[in-house]
């Protein structure tokens, strides 16, 4: 794959997937500027922002020339894919999905989320839940989506070993997702 090539990246999956830590990296590693939708959803101590400007503030780091973006929300991710050079889609099973999202639980419980600045970790029933029936209730929005742009470049993981092989493999860099 070449670098040059990828300069609007959108990671998308459900909960608890890897997406922000895959963000990161990859940010990092081709230099583009990251965004986290959980991080322009949520204003401090997990008040939601009104969507009607969350969508306006996406939309404007779409029209950006480079980045990086990370999180599905549905209103707004048939535009990100459109202007997407490449779009990775984590189609992990609900198991592997609660996993994470218990994993990251219990590594940053009652740490503010760098990507969320002024929100501690936490988790409740209505988190688990969501986790529970994201396959069921928007991973079929999400297949559409692509099917409707299969022209575009598209990887889809379905496992964080073979995510993590392809990223080795990319950037000759290990990563732990």
């Amino acid at each position: 794959m070449l670098e040059d090539e990828l300069k609007r990246i959108s990671i998308v999956g459900g909960p608890g997937t890897g997406k922000t830590t895959l963000a990161k990296n990859l940010g990092k590693m081709l230099n583009l500027p990251v965004y986290h939708l959980d991080g322009i959803d949520h204003l401090e101590n997990w008040k939601k922002r009104d969507r009607e400007e969350r969508d306006r503030i996406i939309l404007e780091k779409v029209s950006e020339d480079k980045w990086v973006i990370d999180g599905t929300y549905k209103g707004t991710l048939e535009k990100r894919i459109d202007k997407s050079n490449l779009i990775i889609f984590l189609d992990y099973s609900t198991i592997s999905k609660l996993k994470g999202i218990l994993t990251r639980y219990n590594k940053l419980k009652g740490q503010e989320r760098e990507e969320m600045p002024g929100c501690k970790e936490k988790m409740d029933l209505h988190f688990i839940m969501f986790t529970l029936t994201w396959n069921k209730k928007s991973r079929k929005k999400v297949q559409e989506l692509l099917e409707k742009y299969k022209n575009k470049k598209i990887i889809i993981f379905k496992n964080r070993k073979k995510l993590n092989s392809w990223y080795e493999k990319e950037f000759d860099e290990k990563i732990k997702l």
